[in-house]
């Protein structure tokens, strides 16, 4: 990576943050959109599961529906869209799709993906393994996602808080999928601002504790 492309890349992290107001009506174009969400795909993932499901909210009347559901927290109703970021609690089941075609372009030998079917399944033997994985990999693509937006022009604010439950079942959300997180996406209506952020003697460590 070129000195300059390190620097861009350091300039949407340190210009992201968080933004709650956003100019209301503004539809994000399709193009954007898409480079937004094939952004966030391109995140990293375990075994190469890609543990994630994006379900998009653009339909006004189903941010409203969405609204008390997130304590009626104005940015679902005034953003452009609304990101659900959920997690695959059966990532399991991806890994043909996954490892299929490098072992048709003889890429990966079968006794390979064999045993890395073996490691998965048998990870995946416990529950918790998989919740972990879920929201360990849906992160990563939440985050990538907003990377993704900033890079582009638009703001986003990751949320939390929602009733899961209640978002599962307004949205016929699978149970295979566990959420993780909802994204406001949009053109900021005021600029945002930053948290402020401790400096890396607060936060890092050498070696070991």
């Amino acid at each position: 990576m070129s000195t300059q492309v390190q620097n861009e890349v350091l300039k949407v992290l340190e210009e992201r943050h968080s933004v709650k107001q956003y100019q209301t009506g503004h539809q994000i174009p399709k193009a954007d959109l898409d480079a937004i969400l094939t952004g966030a795909t391109l995140a990293p993932s375990s075994w190469n599961l890609q543990h994630w499901k994006l379900l998009v909210i653009d339909d006004q009347a189903q941010k409203e529906k969405l609204l008390p559901i997130a304590y009626g927290q104005k940015q679902i109703v005034e953003s452009s869209v609304v990101i659900a970021v959920l997690g695959d609690l059966e990532a399991n089941k991806n890994a043909a799709a996954a490892f299929g075609p490098a072992v048709e372009a003889g890429f990966m030998p079968q006794a390979v993906f064999d045993t890395l079917v073996g490691q998965i399944e048998g990870a995946y033997q416990y529950p918790q393994v998989a919740r972990d994985e879920a929201i360990r990999n849906g992160s990563l693509a939440a985050m990538q996602l907003m990377l993704a937006a900033k890079s582009l022009g638009y703001d986003t604010c990751p949320m939390g808080g929602y009733d899961a439950g209640k978002f599962v079942e307004a949205f016929n959300v699978p149970s295979r999928y566990v959420p993780v997180m909802l994204i406001s996406l949009g053109l900021a209506a005021t600029p945002a601002r930053s948290a402020g952020r401790f400096s890396l003697d607060q936060v890092v460590v050498s070696n070991t504790f």
